[in-house]
């Protein structure tokens, strides 16, 4: 069961990924969206907005440390508790 947070980013992720009716969990693999760099960092700016956060990471980092769904909503979720 997802919270809050990780509900809104996969929402977010929805909004880029390649339609195909697949149900989005925090185990799916970013790639298997059809989410390469552009939509990433679309994403990522999204993020960075919505949450008054900073993500620290260029394009290579990003993809090197999240994989699937889950890495992102854990890495929001350190960059928000970080700022508190």
């Amino acid at each position: 069961m997802a919270d809050q947070l990780a509900t809104d980013i996969i929402a977010k992720i929805k909004a880029h990924a390649e339609p195909g009716g697949e149900e989005i969990t925090t185990n799916t693999e970013l790639t298997s969206l059809g989410i390469h760099s552009l939509e990433l960092t679309e994403i990522i700016f999204d993020l960075e907005e919505q949450y008054g956060i900073e993500i620290e990471m260029n394009t290579v980092d990003a993809w090197s440390n999240l994989k699937n769904v889950g890495d992102m909503v854990e890495a929001v979720r350190a960059l928000i508790a970080k700022k508190a």
